[in-house]
């Protein structure tokens, strides 16, 4: 019996796989709206934030066009989309993963932290309010203020885990979410959200500090899982 390669695709590429083979079977021609993405989770037993993971990956891939407010439209396709078949971890696996490490990194840190490193975090907030109200694109100062927490756990380890984490957010999947989806209205709050992480983490609460890290990248997801629900 020949060896065959045991596959281990990516959920969200399993369920664009599955449309995509609709769309190239004539199920949806181009123009037509497909089924809302609460409908499509329900109907594949998947949740929302796969659903619009797949979307995105379709996106990339020239073969829908995602209408905030109005839907999902179905293009001709202009391209072969083989090389899209893994564009990396979806943007809400990303963020379940960051949940659940950077809310013990920030535990730790809060334990670790030095004045240095605590005075670091106030320049990495005052980067990301300058961004703010320059109206900047730029998450460097987001970027920033984690990375910085990480160093203050004093584990190399962890500070390459959470350095990796941030690379993944400079992903197509990540990037496109961004592009069509990421809403300025939140950052005034978001930027809240660091500043509560950062009072804990100077008075070195490590209860406080995990607590208010998990509550803020549980909120990003939930904001962002309510844009879906605009696409219907």
């Amino acid at each position: 019996m020949p060896v065959q390669t045991i596959e281990n695709r990516r959920l969200y590429r399993q369920v664009a796989d599955q449309i995509e083979n609709l769309i190239a079977a004539g199920e949806f021609a181009p123009g037509d709206r497909l089924p809302p993405e609460r409908d499509l989770a329900g109907k594949l037993g998947v949740s929302r934030a796969t659903v619009r993971e797949a979307m995105i990956a379709l996106e990339l891939a020239g073969l829908v066009d995602v209408r905030t407010g109005s839907g999902i439209y179905v293009l001709t396709p202009q391209r072969a989309t083989t090389e899209e078949k893994d564009a990396g971890p979806g943007p809400f696996e990303l963020l379940d993963a960051r949940r659940a490490i950077e809310g013990g990194v920030a535990a730790l840190a809060a334990t670790n932290a030095t004045d240095a490193e605590v005075a670091a975090l106030r320049t990495a907030l005052d980067v990301m309010q300058r961004e703010q109200a320059s109206g900047a694109d730029s998450e460097d100062g987001d970027r920033l203020f984690h990375l910085e927490i990480a160093r203050a756990t004093h584990n190399a380890l962890l500070l390459r885990t959470v350095t990796e984490l941030w690379e993944w957010t400079r992903g197509p999947m990540w990037t496109r979410l961004n592009d069509n989806l990421y809403m300025r209205g939140n950052r005034p709050r978001w930027l809240s959200d660091h500043g509560r992480v950062f009072d804990a983490i100077r008075r070195h609460d490590p209860d406080a500090a995990q607590a208010a890290m998990r509550e803020h990248i549980a909120q990003v997801k939930q904001q962002l899982l309510n844009v879906v629900d605009e696409n219907g």
